[in-house]
């Protein structure tokens, strides 16, 4: 019955976009190659697997103790995948250093390579999953306030040969999935109060930065990501966004846009447009900023909503990559999953679905009231049932019919660890 209502709804909805002159059919393809980096660490509070590990530092900050925690790497992978069958599409993982599967051996960070990552390699070939990487600069006892960027020659060399490590582990990937890994680097460097030293750190994370790239890498992308401030680092952030913006600039690296790493007025979609011109792609970290970088689940909300709107509008679905970064250990961690998954699902059917080149056109022909009252209009066109269909055609859970799904695995397996 329910699918009847679906398929009924979404011929409706075909005939009511096809009068906007837009093809419901070619967005549905369109879906289905819009690939989500799912970020693993969602799922076990950002632990990771090292046997040394402490508590989270660098600015990071979890919170909550919802019963269920991914405890081990198996976990982990269950976790995933029980989320991956309830979010339609095919997705990749991102994966932090700190999850190798190290199998309880002590294995520091200067000294890890591809072979604690061959399992995970085997697992995505496995599970139709590609992967991508980032390095892990926090929650270690040489983390401090400044890793890249330190002053202390020991230290900084530390974090170099662990970034170098990381990208040939994420060209090894790279390599066994004939696709490129996307690798990620961001480090929580700053100071907590006052400094005069900026100039002085600046040059060093620049001078690391260079040493890092230096090494040709072909099956791997390097994105680099800036920052306001991280919790206890609140006067100075080393890399900072015009520091990256012109690093990633003037190098062709990727710029990587995580939502939550502005300011509250600014917004994280002027950018696309913006850099787009001077870089050669973009990453981004979709998570839910309230107040501040507080990583709450993703929601259809106007910030995220604007941005894959002005990633459409621009021309660049095919320029940007679209990871999640969000931690919510106070609620169910699957459902977390999946309901940021599908949050930001809906806002790229939305934006697919926006007869953008039509409002344009109204608009450089100074029709102001027709583009604004087209752009209205869109706001309450049946998109959601074109969702729907891309749901039922991906065999997963229609609307809300997927919370009995995580409440079942939640009695059969995380409520019994």
């Amino acid at each position: 019955m329910k699918e009847t209502l679906v398929s009924r709804a979404y011929e409706v909805a075909r005939e009511r976009y096809a009068e906007v002159g837009i093809d419901t059919e070619r967005v549905l393809s369109q879906l289905q190659d819009f690939h989500l980096s799912m970020h693993c660490w969602q799922a076990d509070d950002v632990i990771g697997f090292e046997v040394q590990a402490g508590s989270l530092s660098g600015g990071i900050q979890t919170t909550g103790n919802y019963p269920g925690r991914a405890r081990n790497i198996d976990e982990l992978r269950q976790d995933i995948l029980a989320a991956k069958r309830l979010i339609p599409g095919t997705h990749r993982l991102n994966l932090h250093e700190i999850y190798g599967d190290f199998q309880g051996k002590a294995v520091d960070r200067d000294q890890v390579d591809a072979s604690y990552f061959q399992s995970w390699i085997e697992w995505g070939r496995e599970n139709d999953t590609k992967l991508d990487f980032n390095s892990t600069s926090f929650s270690h006892p040489k983390s401090g306030n400044l890793t890249l960027a330190n002053p202390d020659e020991g230290i900084r060399r530390f974090w170099i040969e662990h970034t170098r490590r990381c990208r040939d582990i994420a060209n090894a990937m790279g390599e066994a999935q004939q696709d490129p890994c996307i690798m990620n680097l961001w480090v929580h460097d700053g100071c907590k109060d006052q400094s005069v030293c900026h100039s002085l750190y600046r040059s060093l994370l620049k001078q690391s930065l260079d040493e890092i790239f230096a090494k040709p890498q072909p099956m791997m992308k390097d994105c680099i990501e800036g920052k306001v401030f991280g919790i206890g680092l609140e006067s100075f952030t080393v890399g900072s966004h015009d520091f990256y913006t012109a690093y990633a600039a003037k190098n062709n690296k990727i710029l990587t846009i995580d939502t939550g790493h502005y300011h509250p007025t600014e917004s994280p979609a002027d950018k696309v447009s913006a850099v787009l011109p001077f870089v050669p792609e973009l990453m981004l970290h979709v998570s839910r900023p309230v107040r501040w970088d507080s990583d709450h689940v993703t929601l259809m909300d106007d910030p995220t909503l604007e941005l894959f709107q002005e990633i459409v509008r621009a021309g660049a679905t095919e320029r940007v990559h679209y990871g999640l970064d969000y931690f919510d250990a106070s609620i169910n961690r699957i459902g977390a999953y999946v309901t940021g998954s599908r949050a930001a699902q809906r806002c790229m059917t939305r934006a697919l679905l926006e007869p953008a080149s039509s409002i344009a056109r109204l608009e450089v022909e100074g029709k102001g009231f027709q583009a604004l009252a087209t752009l209205e209009e869109c706001k309450s066109m049946p998109w959601s049932a074109v969702y729907d269909e891309f749901c039922l055609r991906n065999d997963v859970p229609v609307g809300l019919d997927f919370i009995p799904e995580v409440e079942k695995y939640e009695r059969e397996v995380t409520s019994k660890r």
